[in-house]
């Protein structure tokens, strides 16, 4: 594959939830730092819904934010005081060339996810094995594209659901 490694970082729940009311279902500490290992030092592409989410801000990575709307900026939406870190993409071609690095990661939303599904290398999915309910869900996997060639299982620990790490790789 040519370009920039293009890889997807999500987490969904065992009935395809990734969002509920714009924020994370779930609270997994083991997953939160397994996509800042995943992320640190790498353009993230996002939804402008999905940087609204965001706590902040992330440091040690580049925002770039896909929006039709030409008008929207970030302001201080976070509450972080700073916007230095957040570009702006009309297009995921767009936000692809912005970043101009080596590895990209986009990590949400649900539209995309759908729109760089067939561009994407890789896929690092935490399978929360629990069913939430939620307003936005994963679109689906074509199963015969890709292929696990990792799996890292975590039991259920107090009020942390029992979730998986697992790798998919596009099929050559």
């Amino acid at each position: 594959m040519k370009g920039p490694e293009l890889f997807i970082v999500v987490a969904r729940a065992a009935n395809g939830t990734i969002g509920a009311q714009g924020r994370l279902p779930w609270h997994i500490p083991a997953d939160l730092a397994h996509f800042k290992r995943l992320t640190m030092g790498a353009p993230m592409i996002m939804g402008r819904k999905t940087f609204q989410s965001l706590p902040g801000t992330l440091p040690g990575r580049r925002h770039i934010v896909l929006t039709g709307n030409p008008d929207w900026t970030p302001g201080d939406e976070n509450g972080d005081g700073e916007d230095d870190d957040v570009e702006i993409a009309s297009s995921l071609d767009a936000a692809i060339a912005r970043a101009n690095g080596s590895r990209i990661a986009v990590i949400g939303g649900a539209a995309v996810f759908a729109e760089a599904l067939p561009r994407a290398s890789r896929i690092e999915v935490t399978e929360i094995h629990r069913e939430y309910d939620g307003d936005v869900a994963m679109p689906a996997i074509p199963q015969d594209e890709w292929e696990e060639v990792a799996r890292e299982h975590h039991p259920e620990v107090g009020k942390h659901p029992a979730y998986s790490f697992v790798t998919l790789r596009r099929r050559a």
